[in-house]
């Protein structure tokens, strides 16, 4: 399976999905004019990904910004590991970052935490 890389602009955010090391990153801004086909390519490769997962799966969430389309796009990336952790199918964590004085990032994080059955660790930076 190909690793997915799509550098990040002004409004979309630097994707690094990577097969071999279960690693996935997502870093920047994510508002996109349209986020779904934005994020469309991103949910193919995951859905290819559950199917011949690592044994450890770790999902790094680096952004500084994102708009309501994006979050629901986000919404369905979690969904989209949650199901390897629900499968059995390995472990799977996500590294939510956030700026020290971030709060609106640090409860959206807090959110999906609640949402989502993957645990979600909660990482103060000084600067994303």
């Amino acid at each position: 399976m190909d690793n997915l890389i799509i550098d990040g602009g002004v409004k979309t955010p630097t994707v690094m999905l990577n097969a071999d090391s279960g690693k996935f990153e997502l870093s920047g801004r994510s508002i996109p004019e349209n986020a779904v086909d934005f994020y469309k390519p991103i949910f193919e490769w995951l859905d290819n990904y559950t199917e011949n997962p690592q044994g450890n799966t770790t999902v790094d969430i680096r952004l500084e910004y994102f708009n309501t389309s994006s979050s629901k796009c986000l919404l369905d990336v979690f969904k989209k590991v949650e199901k390897l952790e629900k499968n059995k199918e390995g472990s799977v964590s996500v590294n939510w970052f956030y700026e020290t004085d971030d709060e609106d990032m640090l409860e959206a994080g807090e959110d999906y935490d609640i949402i989502i059955a993957v645990p979600f660790n909660m990482v103060e930076v000084e600067e994303i």
